[in-house]
């Protein structure tokens, strides 16, 4: 068993016109043994933004704190402390915060998936 807090994970940072003001964090991955999931957690600052893409493989977002909108079907839905987003493999999608509060997620994805 390993217990880890995430605020003592160094952070890597994005901050280009792909992703802007995120911070990304792998909190259980391939180095803590996990076989089969990573969970990672980000933070975005405000007018942060992850990349808009789609991938092959599908992953769970639950929203820890700060509210933040993600891309859904074409539209922007807002989210908050307590939501969950299921997001298939192959669909487009993208987080961002517009407010002046970090808007923070933790990330499950499978273990075949790059972990940052």
């Amino acid at each position: 068993m390993e217990i880890t807090r995430y605020n003592d994970v160094k952070p890597v940072h994005f901050d280009n016109d792909i992703a802007k003001g995120v911070a990304g964090r792998v909190l259980i991955g391939k180095d803590a043994g996990a076989q089969n999931f990573c969970m990672r957690i980000f933070e975005l600052s405000r007018d942060g933004h992850t990349p808009k893409h789609t991938h092959d493989w599908e992953h769970e977002i639950f929203i820890h704190s700060g509210k933040g909108e993600v891309f859904n079907g074409g539209e922007w839905t807002s989210v908050e402390p307590g939501c969950s987003v299921f997001i298939p493999g192959n669909e487009e999608h993208q987080f961002k915060n517009q407010n002046d509060e970090p808007f923070v997620l933790v990330c499950l994805v499978p273990s075949s998936a790059p972990e940052l």
